[in-house]
Protein backbone atom coordinates (compact mmCIF):
# COMPACT_ATOMS: atom_id res chain seq x y z
CA UNK A 1 0.00 0.00 0.00
CA UNK A 2 1.63 3.21 -1.17
CA UNK A 3 -0.41 5.63 0.95
CA UNK A 4 0.65 6.55 4.46
CA UNK A 5 -0.33 3.94 7.06
CA UNK A 6 -3.06 5.19 9.36
CA UNK A 7 -4.63 3.18 12.16
CA UNK A 8 -7.24 4.15 14.70
CA UNK A 9 -8.09 3.14 18.24
CA UNK A 10 -11.83 3.63 18.57
CA UNK A 11 -12.95 2.69 22.09
CA UNK A 12 -16.48 3.07 23.40
CA UNK A 13 -16.70 5.00 26.70
CA UNK A 14 -18.54 2.23 28.50
CA UNK A 15 -16.33 1.66 31.56
CA UNK A 16 -12.89 0.30 32.31
CA UNK A 17 -10.12 -0.55 29.85
CA UNK A 18 -10.05 -4.32 29.35
CA UNK A 19 -6.70 -5.90 28.47
CA UNK A 20 -8.27 -7.03 25.18
CA UNK A 21 -9.06 -3.42 24.27
CA UNK A 22 -5.59 -2.35 25.31
CA UNK A 23 -3.98 -5.08 23.18
CA UNK A 24 -5.99 -3.86 20.17
CA UNK A 25 -4.77 -0.31 20.83
CA UNK A 26 -1.19 -1.56 21.17
CA UNK A 27 -1.22 -3.47 17.90
CA UNK A 28 -2.80 -0.51 16.09
CA UNK A 29 -0.12 1.74 17.57
CA UNK A 30 2.67 -0.67 16.58
CA UNK A 31 1.38 -1.12 13.03
CA UNK A 32 1.26 2.64 12.54
CA UNK A 33 4.55 3.53 14.19
CA UNK A 34 6.56 0.61 12.78
CA UNK A 35 5.58 1.88 9.33
CA UNK A 36 6.13 5.58 10.02
CA UNK A 37 2.36 6.17 10.05
CA UNK A 38 -0.26 7.91 12.17
CA UNK A 39 -2.17 6.55 15.16
CA UNK A 40 -5.64 8.11 15.54
CA UNK A 41 -7.90 8.20 18.60
CA UNK A 42 -11.64 8.21 17.92
CA UNK A 43 -14.33 8.00 20.59
CA UNK A 44 -17.25 5.81 19.53
CA UNK A 45 -20.04 6.96 21.81
CA UNK A 46 -23.12 6.25 19.69
CA UNK A 47 -24.34 3.47 22.00
CA UNK A 48 -25.97 5.86 24.44
CA UNK A 49 -27.48 3.10 26.61
CA UNK A 50 -24.02 1.79 27.53
CA UNK A 51 -22.36 5.20 27.90
CA UNK A 52 -20.63 5.64 31.29
CA UNK A 53 -19.90 9.10 32.67
CA UNK A 54 -16.15 9.59 33.14
CA UNK A 55 -15.20 6.67 30.90
CA UNK A 56 -13.58 9.01 28.36
CA UNK A 57 -11.20 10.17 31.09
CA UNK A 58 -10.25 6.53 31.68
CA UNK A 59 -9.36 6.21 27.98
CA UNK A 60 -7.14 9.31 27.98
CA UNK A 61 -5.51 8.39 31.29
CA UNK A 62 -4.75 4.84 30.17
CA UNK A 63 -3.22 5.92 26.86
CA UNK A 64 -1.04 8.42 28.72
CA UNK A 65 0.10 5.80 31.24
CA UNK A 66 1.14 3.31 28.57
CA UNK A 67 2.70 5.91 26.26
CA UNK A 68 0.50 5.45 23.18
CA UNK A 69 0.66 9.03 21.91
CA UNK A 70 -2.00 9.64 19.29
CA UNK A 71 -1.40 11.95 16.34
CA UNK A 72 -5.04 13.05 15.99
CA UNK A 73 -7.97 12.87 18.36
CA UNK A 74 -10.73 14.72 20.21
CA UNK A 75 -8.29 16.40 22.59
CA UNK A 76 -5.72 17.55 20.02
CA UNK A 77 -7.81 17.81 16.85
CA UNK A 78 -6.69 16.98 13.34
CA UNK A 79 -7.71 17.39 9.70
CA UNK A 80 -10.53 14.80 9.76
CA UNK A 81 -12.48 15.73 12.89
CA UNK A 82 -14.59 15.79 14.83
CA UNK A 83 -13.19 12.64 16.42
CA UNK A 84 -16.21 11.90 18.62
CA UNK A 85 -18.95 10.00 16.82
CA UNK A 86 -21.87 11.68 18.59
CA UNK A 87 -20.64 14.95 17.06
CA UNK A 88 -20.74 13.45 13.54
CA UNK A 89 -24.48 12.64 13.29
CA UNK A 90 -25.09 14.94 10.29
CA UNK A 91 -22.28 13.15 8.41
CA UNK A 92 -23.86 9.72 8.92
CA UNK A 93 -27.29 11.02 7.93
CA UNK A 94 -25.86 12.43 4.70
CA UNK A 95 -24.23 9.15 3.68
CA UNK A 96 -27.18 6.97 4.70
CA UNK A 97 -29.54 9.12 2.64
CA UNK A 98 -27.10 8.94 -0.27
CA UNK A 99 -27.48 5.16 -0.32
CA UNK A 100 -31.28 5.51 -0.18
CA UNK A 101 -31.22 7.84 -3.18
CA UNK A 102 -29.03 5.39 -5.08
CA UNK A 103 -31.38 2.49 -4.34
CA UNK A 104 -28.81 0.73 -2.13
CA UNK A 105 -30.68 1.33 1.11
CA UNK A 106 -34.27 1.99 2.17
CA UNK A 107 -36.42 3.48 4.89
CA UNK A 108 -37.88 0.83 7.21
CA UNK A 109 -40.96 1.77 9.21
CA UNK A 110 -41.47 -1.53 11.06
CA UNK A 111 -42.33 -1.02 14.72
CA UNK A 112 -40.55 -2.68 17.60
CA UNK A 113 -43.72 -4.67 18.28
CA UNK A 114 -43.74 -6.07 14.73
CA UNK A 115 -40.06 -6.98 14.89
CA UNK A 116 -40.49 -8.65 18.30
CA UNK A 117 -43.44 -10.64 17.00
CA UNK A 118 -41.47 -11.65 13.90
CA UNK A 119 -38.58 -12.82 16.03
CA UNK A 120 -40.88 -14.77 18.35
CA UNK A 121 -42.64 -16.45 15.44
CA UNK A 122 -39.41 -17.46 13.74
CA UNK A 123 -37.60 -18.61 16.88
CA UNK A 124 -33.90 -18.33 17.64
CA UNK A 125 -32.75 -19.78 14.31
CA UNK A 126 -35.55 -18.47 12.12
CA UNK A 127 -33.50 -15.86 10.28
CA UNK A 128 -33.38 -12.09 10.60
CA UNK A 129 -35.55 -9.26 9.36
CA UNK A 130 -38.03 -10.30 6.63
CA UNK A 131 -37.36 -7.22 4.43
CA UNK A 132 -40.99 -6.13 4.78
CA UNK A 133 -40.22 -2.49 3.86
CA UNK A 134 -37.57 -3.19 1.21
CA UNK A 135 -39.93 -2.77 -1.76
CA UNK A 136 -42.58 -0.39 -0.43
CA UNK A 137 -44.08 1.80 -3.17
CA UNK A 138 -42.44 5.20 -3.45
CA UNK A 139 -45.75 6.95 -2.70
CA UNK A 140 -46.18 4.96 0.53
CA UNK A 141 -42.66 5.81 1.66
CA UNK A 142 -43.23 9.52 0.98
CA UNK A 143 -46.54 9.45 2.84
CA UNK A 144 -45.00 7.82 5.91
CA UNK A 145 -42.05 10.21 5.89
CA UNK A 146 -44.36 13.23 5.57
CA UNK A 147 -46.37 11.96 8.52
CA UNK A 148 -43.22 11.81 10.64
CA UNK A 149 -43.43 8.06 11.10
CA UNK A 150 -40.42 6.76 13.05
CA UNK A 151 -38.10 4.78 10.85
CA UNK A 152 -34.62 3.40 10.40
CA UNK A 153 -32.50 3.17 7.27
CA UNK A 154 -31.47 -0.35 6.21
CA UNK A 155 -28.94 -1.43 3.61
CA UNK A 156 -30.18 -3.62 0.75
CA UNK A 157 -27.99 -6.68 1.09
CA UNK A 158 -27.50 -8.94 -1.96
CA UNK A 159 -29.95 -11.84 -1.94
CA UNK A 160 -27.79 -14.30 -3.84
CA UNK A 161 -24.16 -15.30 -4.15
CA UNK A 162 -21.50 -14.84 -1.50
CA UNK A 163 -19.14 -12.19 -0.16
CA UNK A 164 -15.44 -12.91 0.38
CA UNK A 165 -13.01 -10.76 2.24
CA UNK A 166 -9.34 -11.25 3.03
CA UNK A 167 -7.92 -11.01 6.51
CA UNK A 168 -4.16 -10.70 6.94
CA UNK A 169 -4.10 -13.27 9.75
CA UNK A 170 -6.99 -15.62 8.92
CA UNK A 171 -6.89 -15.43 5.12
CA UNK A 172 -9.98 -15.38 2.85
CA UNK A 173 -13.35 -15.73 4.59
CA UNK A 174 -16.52 -16.33 2.56
CA UNK A 175 -20.08 -15.76 3.79
CA UNK A 176 -23.21 -16.70 1.90
CA UNK A 177 -25.22 -13.51 1.30
CA UNK A 178 -28.48 -15.22 2.21
CA UNK A 179 -27.17 -15.38 5.79
CA UNK A 180 -26.96 -11.58 6.00
CA UNK A 181 -30.05 -9.59 6.93
CA UNK A 182 -30.60 -6.06 5.70
CA UNK A 183 -28.52 -4.31 8.34
CA UNK A 184 -29.64 -1.07 9.96
CA UNK A 185 -27.41 1.88 9.09
CA UNK A 186 -29.22 4.73 10.84
CA UNK A 187 -31.44 4.22 13.89
CA UNK A 188 -34.70 6.05 14.48
CA UNK A 189 -32.99 8.47 16.91
CA UNK A 190 -30.60 9.58 14.18
CA UNK A 191 -27.62 7.75 15.63
CA UNK A 192 -25.73 5.39 13.33
CA UNK A 193 -25.19 1.73 14.08
CA UNK A 194 -21.69 0.68 15.06
CA UNK A 195 -20.90 -0.97 11.72
CA UNK A 196 -22.10 1.95 9.61
CA UNK A 197 -20.33 4.63 11.64
CA UNK A 198 -17.10 2.63 11.53
CA UNK A 199 -17.09 2.33 7.76
CA UNK A 200 -17.95 5.99 7.14
CA UNK A 201 -15.42 7.24 9.66
CA UNK A 202 -12.64 4.91 8.58
CA UNK A 203 -13.06 6.04 4.99
CA UNK A 204 -13.26 9.75 5.76
CA UNK A 205 -10.33 9.55 8.18
CA UNK A 206 -8.29 7.63 5.58
CA UNK A 207 -7.69 4.62 7.83
CA UNK A 208 -5.58 2.05 5.99
CA UNK A 209 -5.45 -0.79 8.54
CA UNK A 210 -8.27 -1.95 10.84
CA UNK A 211 -7.39 -4.15 13.83
CA UNK A 212 -10.06 -6.02 15.78
CA UNK A 213 -10.53 -9.23 17.72
CA UNK A 214 -11.29 -12.39 15.77
CA UNK A 215 -14.63 -12.75 17.56
CA UNK A 216 -15.92 -10.13 15.10
CA UNK A 217 -14.65 -12.02 12.06
CA UNK A 218 -18.11 -12.82 10.65
CA UNK A 219 -19.19 -9.17 10.74
CA UNK A 220 -16.53 -8.13 8.23
CA UNK A 221 -18.62 -9.00 5.12
CA UNK A 222 -21.07 -6.31 6.23
CA UNK A 223 -18.23 -3.81 6.17
CA UNK A 224 -17.07 -4.94 2.77
CA UNK A 225 -20.58 -4.67 1.30
CA UNK A 226 -20.84 -1.12 2.65
CA UNK A 227 -17.50 -0.15 1.13
CA UNK A 228 -18.63 -1.61 -2.18
CA UNK A 229 -21.97 0.23 -1.98
CA UNK A 230 -20.09 3.53 -1.73
CA UNK A 231 -17.37 2.52 -4.18
CA UNK A 232 -14.69 3.03 -1.54
CA UNK A 233 -11.42 1.15 -1.09
CA UNK A 234 -11.55 -1.55 1.59
CA UNK A 235 -8.81 -1.14 4.24
CA UNK A 236 -6.51 -3.95 5.35
CA UNK A 237 -8.22 -6.06 8.03
CA UNK A 238 -6.18 -7.67 10.79
CA UNK A 239 -8.01 -9.89 13.25
CA UNK A 240 -6.31 -10.74 16.54
CA UNK A 241 -6.61 -14.14 18.24
CA UNK A 242 -8.72 -14.53 21.36
CA UNK A 243 -7.26 -13.96 24.82
CA UNK A 244 -8.09 -16.91 27.06
CA UNK A 245 -7.83 -17.57 30.79
CA UNK A 246 -6.89 -20.84 32.45
CA UNK A 247 -9.54 -22.50 34.61
CA UNK A 248 -8.81 -24.43 37.83
CA UNK A 249 -9.27 -27.75 36.00
CA UNK A 250 -6.60 -26.81 33.44
CA UNK A 251 -9.03 -26.00 30.63
CA UNK A 252 -9.17 -22.57 29.04
CA UNK A 253 -12.05 -20.21 28.28
CA UNK A 254 -12.37 -16.62 27.14
CA UNK A 255 -10.62 -14.35 29.64
CA UNK A 256 -12.99 -13.00 32.28
CA UNK A 257 -12.92 -11.77 35.88
CA UNK A 258 -13.21 -15.32 37.18
CA UNK A 259 -9.62 -15.82 36.02
CA UNK A 260 -8.32 -12.67 37.74
CA UNK A 261 -8.20 -8.96 37.06
CA UNK A 262 -8.85 -8.17 33.40
CA UNK A 263 -8.87 -4.36 33.56
CA UNK A 264 -5.75 -2.26 33.06
CA UNK A 265 -6.48 -0.05 36.09
CA UNK A 266 -7.08 -3.10 38.30
CA UNK A 267 -3.78 -4.66 37.26
CA UNK A 268 -1.96 -1.39 37.97
CA UNK A 269 -3.65 -1.20 41.38
CA UNK A 270 -2.35 -4.70 42.08
CA UNK A 271 1.19 -3.49 41.49
CA UNK A 272 1.88 -4.34 37.86
CA UNK A 273 3.80 -1.63 36.04
CA UNK A 274 2.05 -0.10 33.00
CA UNK A 275 5.07 -0.82 30.81
CA UNK A 276 5.08 -4.45 31.96
CA UNK A 277 1.40 -4.86 31.07
CA UNK A 278 2.14 -3.45 27.61
CA UNK A 279 5.17 -5.72 27.19
CA UNK A 280 3.16 -8.76 28.25
CA UNK A 281 0.06 -8.19 26.14
CA UNK A 282 2.27 -7.63 23.08
CA UNK A 283 3.21 -11.30 23.41
CA UNK A 284 -0.44 -12.42 23.48
CA UNK A 285 -0.85 -13.41 19.86
CA UNK A 286 2.42 -12.02 18.47
CA UNK A 287 5.75 -13.84 18.29
CA UNK A 288 8.96 -11.80 17.93
CA UNK A 289 11.39 -13.10 15.32
CA UNK A 290 14.16 -13.56 17.91
CA UNK A 291 11.92 -15.02 20.67
CA UNK A 292 12.78 -12.19 23.04
CA UNK A 293 10.40 -11.58 25.94
CA UNK A 294 11.38 -8.20 27.35
CA UNK A 295 10.76 -5.05 25.28
CA UNK A 296 10.34 -1.36 25.88
CA UNK A 297 7.61 0.28 23.82
CA UNK A 298 10.23 1.76 21.46
CA UNK A 299 11.79 -1.68 21.04
CA UNK A 300 8.37 -3.13 20.22
CA UNK A 301 7.95 -0.49 17.51
CA UNK A 302 11.34 -1.39 16.02
CA UNK A 303 10.74 -5.15 16.16
CA UNK A 304 7.04 -5.44 15.31
CA UNK A 305 5.80 -7.01 12.10
CA UNK A 306 2.29 -8.06 11.17
CA UNK A 307 3.43 -11.47 9.98
CA UNK A 308 4.28 -12.34 13.59
CA UNK A 309 0.59 -12.33 14.56
CA UNK A 310 -0.78 -15.86 14.92
CA UNK A 311 -4.22 -17.45 14.79
CA UNK A 312 -4.03 -19.55 17.95
CA UNK A 313 -5.73 -18.23 21.09
CA UNK A 314 -3.34 -16.75 23.64
CA UNK A 315 -3.59 -17.68 27.33
CA UNK A 316 -3.23 -14.85 29.85
CA UNK A 317 -0.75 -16.27 32.37
CA UNK A 318 -0.76 -14.27 35.60
CA UNK A 319 2.36 -16.10 36.85
CA UNK A 320 4.23 -15.04 33.73
CA UNK A 321 3.04 -11.45 34.19
CA UNK A 322 4.27 -11.52 37.80
CA UNK A 323 7.65 -12.89 36.72
CA UNK A 324 7.99 -10.19 34.07
CA UNK A 325 7.08 -7.49 36.59
CA UNK A 326 9.82 -8.72 38.92
CA UNK A 327 12.36 -8.67 36.11
CA UNK A 328 11.49 -5.04 35.37
CA UNK A 329 11.84 -4.07 39.04
CA UNK A 330 15.24 -5.72 39.34
CA UNK A 331 16.51 -4.03 36.18
CA UNK A 332 15.29 -0.59 37.25
CA UNK A 333 17.86 2.07 38.22
CA UNK A 334 17.75 2.45 42.00
CA UNK A 335 16.79 6.11 41.81
CA UNK A 336 13.75 5.25 39.68
CA UNK A 337 12.88 2.32 41.95
CA UNK A 338 12.84 4.65 44.96
CA UNK A 339 10.72 7.23 43.14
CA UNK A 340 8.10 4.72 42.08
CA UNK A 341 8.17 2.86 45.39
CA UNK A 342 7.72 6.05 47.42
CA UNK A 343 3.88 5.93 47.64
CA UNK A 344 4.25 2.46 49.20
CA UNK A 345 7.11 3.53 51.47
CA UNK A 346 4.91 6.36 52.70
CA UNK A 347 2.23 3.94 53.86
CA UNK A 348 4.78 2.71 56.39
CA UNK A 349 6.71 5.94 56.94
CA UNK A 350 4.13 8.74 56.39
CA UNK A 351 6.51 11.45 57.54
CA UNK A 352 10.18 12.26 57.65
CA UNK A 353 13.13 10.92 55.75
CA UNK A 354 14.61 7.45 55.80
CA UNK A 355 17.60 5.80 54.16
CA UNK A 356 15.56 5.00 51.06
CA UNK A 357 18.61 3.60 49.29
CA UNK A 358 18.97 1.01 52.05
CA UNK A 359 15.34 -0.02 51.70
CA UNK A 360 15.68 -0.18 47.92
CA UNK A 361 18.83 -2.27 48.28
CA UNK A 362 17.06 -4.96 50.30
CA UNK A 363 13.70 -4.86 48.50
CA UNK A 364 14.63 -4.55 44.84
CA UNK A 365 16.10 -8.07 44.52
CA UNK A 366 13.22 -9.61 46.48
CA UNK A 367 9.88 -8.20 45.41
CA UNK A 368 7.83 -8.76 42.27
CA UNK A 369 5.36 -5.90 42.85
CA UNK A 370 5.53 -2.60 44.70
CA UNK A 371 2.30 -3.53 46.49
CA UNK A 372 4.27 -6.09 48.52
CA UNK A 373 6.21 -3.30 50.25
CA UNK A 374 3.76 -2.18 52.98
CA UNK A 375 3.29 -5.74 54.29
CA UNK A 376 7.01 -6.52 54.17
CA UNK A 377 7.86 -3.31 56.04
CA UNK A 378 4.94 -3.33 58.50
CA UNK A 379 7.27 -4.25 61.40
CA UNK A 380 9.01 -0.86 61.01
CA UNK A 381 5.75 0.93 61.74
CA UNK A 382 4.87 -1.18 64.75
CA UNK A 383 6.91 -3.81 66.57
CA UNK A 384 5.00 -7.10 66.33
CA UNK A 385 4.29 -9.26 69.36
CA UNK A 386 6.78 -12.12 69.37
CA UNK A 387 7.80 -14.89 71.81
CA UNK A 388 11.19 -14.98 73.48
CA UNK A 389 11.74 -18.37 71.85
CA UNK A 390 12.32 -16.54 68.54
CA UNK A 391 15.78 -15.66 69.84
CA UNK A 392 16.73 -19.32 69.72
CA UNK A 393 18.39 -20.27 66.43
CA UNK A 394 20.43 -23.41 65.94
CA UNK A 395 22.29 -22.17 62.88
CA UNK A 396 23.37 -18.95 64.59
CA UNK A 397 24.09 -20.90 67.80
CA UNK A 398 21.87 -18.72 69.94
CA UNK A 399 19.76 -19.56 72.96
CA UNK A 400 17.87 -17.50 75.51
CA UNK A 401 20.91 -17.06 77.72
CA UNK A 402 23.52 -15.98 75.18
CA UNK A 403 20.96 -13.84 73.30
CA UNK A 404 20.54 -11.77 76.46
CA UNK A 405 24.33 -11.55 76.74
CA UNK A 406 24.61 -10.34 73.14
CA UNK A 407 22.01 -7.61 73.63
CA UNK A 408 23.65 -6.46 76.88
CA UNK A 409 26.94 -6.16 75.01
CA UNK A 410 25.45 -4.47 71.95
CA UNK A 411 23.34 -1.81 73.66
CA UNK A 412 26.11 0.36 75.15
CA UNK A 413 28.20 0.07 71.99
CA UNK A 414 25.27 1.16 69.84
CA UNK A 415 24.43 3.92 72.31
CA UNK A 416 27.91 5.38 71.72
CA UNK A 417 27.66 4.97 67.93
CA UNK A 418 27.43 8.37 66.27
CA UNK A 419 27.23 7.52 62.57
CA UNK A 420 23.92 5.67 62.16
CA UNK A 421 24.21 4.20 58.68
CA UNK A 422 24.05 0.61 57.54
CA UNK A 423 27.75 0.66 56.66
CA UNK A 424 28.84 2.16 59.97
CA UNK A 425 26.60 -0.22 61.93
CA UNK A 426 28.06 -3.18 60.06
CA UNK A 427 31.57 -2.16 61.06
CA UNK A 428 30.46 -1.52 64.64
CA UNK A 429 28.67 -4.84 65.19
CA UNK A 430 31.07 -7.11 63.30
CA UNK A 431 33.85 -5.50 65.32
CA UNK A 432 31.94 -6.23 68.52
CA UNK A 433 31.41 -9.88 67.54
CA UNK A 434 35.12 -10.25 66.96
CA UNK A 435 35.85 -8.63 70.33
CA UNK A 436 33.39 -11.01 72.03
CA UNK A 437 34.91 -13.98 70.26
CA UNK A 438 31.63 -15.12 68.68
CA UNK A 439 30.47 -15.66 65.11
CA UNK A 440 28.68 -12.68 63.52
CA UNK A 441 25.39 -14.59 63.45
CA UNK A 442 25.47 -15.24 67.20
CA UNK A 443 25.40 -11.49 67.80
CA UNK A 444 23.31 -10.39 64.85
CA UNK A 445 20.44 -12.89 65.23
CA UNK A 446 19.26 -11.57 68.63
CA UNK A 447 19.83 -7.96 67.50
CA UNK A 448 17.66 -8.52 64.42
CA UNK A 449 14.92 -10.36 66.34
CA UNK A 450 14.74 -7.57 68.92
CA UNK A 451 14.73 -4.87 66.23
CA UNK A 452 12.19 -6.49 63.91
CA UNK A 453 10.11 -8.75 66.14
CA UNK A 454 10.03 -11.45 63.44
CA UNK A 455 12.28 -14.15 62.06
CA UNK A 456 11.96 -13.40 58.35
CA UNK A 457 12.82 -9.86 57.27
CA UNK A 458 13.87 -8.03 54.12
CA UNK A 459 17.43 -7.13 54.94
CA UNK A 460 19.59 -7.94 57.91
CA UNK A 461 20.31 -6.34 61.26
CA UNK A 462 22.41 -3.47 59.87
CA UNK A 463 19.77 -2.33 57.39
CA UNK A 464 16.93 -2.68 59.89
CA UNK A 465 18.73 -0.66 62.56
CA UNK A 466 19.60 2.04 60.01
CA UNK A 467 16.01 2.38 58.81
CA UNK A 468 14.56 2.38 62.34
CA UNK A 469 16.81 5.22 63.43
CA UNK A 470 18.89 5.24 66.58
CA UNK A 471 16.25 6.06 69.19
CA UNK A 472 13.68 3.52 68.01
CA UNK A 473 16.34 0.85 67.45
CA UNK A 474 17.70 1.21 71.00
CA UNK A 475 14.15 1.21 72.42
CA UNK A 476 13.37 -2.08 70.66
CA UNK A 477 16.64 -3.71 71.71
CA UNK A 478 15.93 -2.78 75.34
CA UNK A 479 12.45 -4.31 75.02
CA UNK A 480 14.02 -7.47 73.64
CA UNK A 481 16.46 -7.65 76.50
CA UNK A 482 13.62 -7.20 78.99
CA UNK A 483 11.72 -10.04 77.30
CA UNK A 484 14.78 -12.28 77.67
CA UNK A 485 15.42 -11.16 81.25
CA UNK A 486 11.90 -12.18 82.19
CA UNK A 487 12.74 -15.64 80.86
CA UNK A 488 15.99 -15.97 82.84
CA UNK A 489 15.72 -18.29 85.86
CA UNK A 490 15.99 -16.64 89.26
CA UNK A 491 19.36 -17.07 90.94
Amino acid sequence: MSQKVRTRFAPSPTGFMHVGNLRTALFEYLIAKSNGGDFILRIEDTDRERYVEGAEDVIYRTLAQVGFRHDEGPDIGGPYGPYVQSQRKPIYKKYAEQLVREGKAYNCFCTKERLDALHAARGENGGGYDRHCRNLPKEEVERLLAAGTPHVIRQKMPLEGSTTFDDVVYGPITIENRELEDQILLKSDGFPTYNFANVVDDHLMRITHVVRGCEYLTSTPKYKLLYEAFGWQVPVYIRLPLIMGRNPDGSVSKLSKRHGSTGFADLVAEGYLPEVIVNYIALLGWTPKDNREIFTLDELVRNFSIDGIGKSPAVFDYDKLLWLNGEYLRAMPQEEFIRRAMPYFRRVFPEGDRPWDVLAGVLQPRISRFTEIPKLLAFFRELPEYPAEDFVNRKSRTNLENSAQMLRAALPVLQRQEEWTAGALRACLTGLAKELGVKNGTLLWPVRIAAAGQKVTPGGAFEILAVLGKDEALRRLNLGLRKLTDKEPEK
